[in-house]
């Protein structure tokens, strides 16, 4: 079963698609849990949380589970922001990524996140997705 932002909406926000919030405007909660996929149609996982500037509101991050069988064995992948295309078409975003692609992500486990106002960390990660940064977050 596809996980998409309209089977999630508890508030009704997207149930009149002349005039909702949506796209221009979402729901954080109807986000995650959204599938990602790339160009080609081969599904790279979920998005589990969104990492937000606190300063600015701005999300830099959706954190993406991909890999493993049944939750067991994900890893987690901070992708920016940036490099996620909402496909309103099939309810889904897309990553310009292959799945042999996102294997090599800079990733990391549940339990050992990355500390995320890193620098280095910052300008791998966007590197990685060939997303410009100026190596902080942004």
């Amino acid at each position: 079963m596809e996980s998409n932002y309209l089977s999630r909406d508890t508030y009704g926000m997207y149930k009149n698609v002349s005039s909702g919030p949506g796209p221009a405007l979402m729901g954080a909660d109807t986000l995650i849990g959204d599938d990602v996929y790339n160009s080609s149609g081969e599904n790279l996982g979920s998005i589990k949380e969104l990492m937000i500037e606190m300063a600015t509101g701005k999300i830099n991050y959706a954190v993406l589970s991909f890999g493993g069988f049944l939750g067991v064995g994900d890893r987690l992948f901070a992708v920016p922001w940036q490099a996620l295309k909402l496909d309103t078409e099939n309810k889904r975003f897309i990553l310009n990524a292959s799945k042999e692609q996102l294997k090599n992500a800079p990733g990391f486990d549940k339990d050992h996140w990355p500390v995320m106002a890193d620098t280095a960390w910052v300008t791998n990660v966007h590197n990685f997705y060939g997303i410009k940064t100026t190596g902080r977050i942004q």
